[in-house]
């Protein structure tokens, strides 16, 4: 069959109200950084441009989950590939843009865009309980994988943390306490980092970035018997915390490539999914000059147990996992950045300019 060379593309429309039924509308704000409920929508634009050569390339791209604080508006993507489609058929449930390209091809571009809109998501811990009574889909997340194992070390070092705590919630909180006074983010470290949290915390390597952290505290509480979940992402638009957490031009555009980031979220019954995000104060702590007595920062690690800021859109929660169609190389530490293989070769996510990809970002403000 003879390459198909003509410009292909296609849109997934999804809900078209303005504004979603689980999007409240609000200006009230509780925190001491000017955070509000006020929705925020955002237009991404993703721009890949592989290169040519004998090789059959293959590509997976992470895109943005469906959730009580963001909204997929639309999603359409065109290219000159020979095979595209978008797919959650994978043990997490990730949706993923799948696109091909033959051997031989004189040109491999697709650009994707998608609209969502989200707001601050915040949790009401006043309802937690201390039942471990949890649901079939939360208990998954108890479980250990690769890189967030449940050990006999890590439950012990756990549980050490935890001695002087009487619910679950207060142990969670004791586990983020510890995560975000002894982790600090260290430069040097490529990309959001490996998160090998075993690793991190047997020889003591607390330095790392958002990965790394994340991992440390969802391992922990994976292994004081709370579950627990990565989430990775990557940041939109201005923060009104700092220009760490995300940053814009006065129109609201913003240039992204590289701005991926990991959260995390932990499941207490009553109150249910829970967002936390330990990494990002180790970011500002580091990037502002802080220290963990300065006053940002115990606002900061207060305001991170319960409530996250959206200027940051979530893909997935996926680690240690097969993509399907099946790579060559699996499995998969996280889908945080794109992945592509030429033939069984891996390119080098971490390096937008020798993969070939652009990630930009516009606020509809």
């Amino acid at each position: 069959m003879q390459r198909r060379t003509f410009l292909k593309s296609a849109a997934v429309v999804g809900t078209t109200m303005a504004v979603t039924p689980s999007i409240v509308l609000s200006n009230t704000k509780s925190n001491p950084f000017g955070i509000t409920k006020k929705p925020r929508k955002f237009t991404v634009t993703n721009s890949y441009d592989l290169e040519a050569n004998d090789q059959i390339a293959r590509l997976w791209i992470p895109l943005p989950l469906d959730s009580t604080y963001q909204k997929v508006l639309k999603i359409s993507y065109d290219g000159n590939f020979d095979e595209a489609f978008i797919s959650n058929n994978n043990p997490y449930n990730t949706k993923l843009l799948y696109a091909k390209w033959n051997k031989n091809s004189k040109s491999r571009k697709i650009v994707v865009t998608f609209d969502i809109i989200m707001q601050e998501r915040t949790a009401n811990l006043s309802k937690a309980t201390n039942s471990t009574n949890f649901p079939e889909d939360v208990k998954q997340f108890l479980k250990g994988t690769t890189h967030t194992p449940v050990t006999k070390t890590l439950t012990q070092f756990a549980n050490n943390l935890t001695k002087n705590s009487k619910t679950q919630l207060d142990k969670a909180q004791a586990i983020y306490d510890w995560t975000v006074e002894n982790m600090y983010r260290d430069e040097s470290v490529i990309g959001c980092g490996v998160g090998d949290a075993s690793r991190i915390i047997e020889k003591k390597l607390f330095g790392g970035k958002c990965t790394d952290v994340s991992s440390v505290f969802v391992a922990l509480l994976r292994n004081a018997g709370i579950p627990a979940r990565e989430i990775f992402g990557i940041r939109l638009g201005k923060s009104m915390i700092s220009k760490s957490c995300g940053k814009a031009d006065e129109k609201g555009f913003a240039k992204i490539t590289g701005g991926q980031h990991c959260r995390t979220e932990f499941y207490v019954d009553g109150a249910g999914w829970i967002p936390a995000d330990p990494a990002d104060v180790t970011k500002v702590r580091k990037q502002e000059n802080l220290t963990n007595n300065d006053k940002k920062i115990k606002d900061l690690r207060k305001y991170f147990f319960g409530n996250w800021e959206m200027n940051w859109a979530a893909f997935n929660y996926a680690r240690d996992f097969v993509l399907n169609p099946k790579p060559a190389q699996y499995p998969l530490n996280m889908l945080g950045y794109p992945y592509a293989e030429m033939d069984e070769d891996v390119l080098n996510y971490y390096n937008p300019k020798e993969f070939g990809y652009k990630y930009s970002s516009q606020e509809i403000i």
